[in-house]
């Protein structure tokens, strides 16, 4: 790491997370929507620090994206964490709503189109 890292940063992501790469969940996309369980259940065991800033992060509901760059973490190392207090029950999630029987606007999508080709 280097000396101007302004988080202060000394640990490497990957030990966050115990090693693991991937979550065991596929519970999370980037605008899936957690929240802290409130109260926090009286059984779960001790937090790590990365863990306890994820429950204050979400202490409102958040998009996991928003939460990554709240706490200045890539994206899959959040979701990692976030499959551990999912499985010990001190957040929850909810995917985004679909929209069903819509169909898409082609006239606002030709409009989008165009816009994006004369930037």
């Amino acid at each position: 790491m280097s000396e101007g890292d302004a988080a202060g940063r000394l640990v490497r992501p990957f030990t966050l997370t115990g090693g693991r790469t991937r979550p065991s969940r596929a519970d999370f996309t980037l605008i899936t929507t957690v929240t802290a369980v409130d109260p926090q259940p009286e059984w779960a065991g001790r937090l790590q620090p990365e863990h306890a800033r994820i429950l204050r992060g979400c202490a409102r509901p958040i998009a996991v994206a928003e939460l990554a760059a709240h706490l200045d973490l890539p994206v899959s190392v959040v979701v990692i964490l976030l499959c551990d207090l999912l499985e010990a029950g001190r957040i929850t999630a909810h995917p985004p709503h679909p929209v069903c029987g819509a169909e898409p606007d082609l006239e606002l999508l030709q409009k989008l189109r165009d816009g994006l080709g004369r930037l």
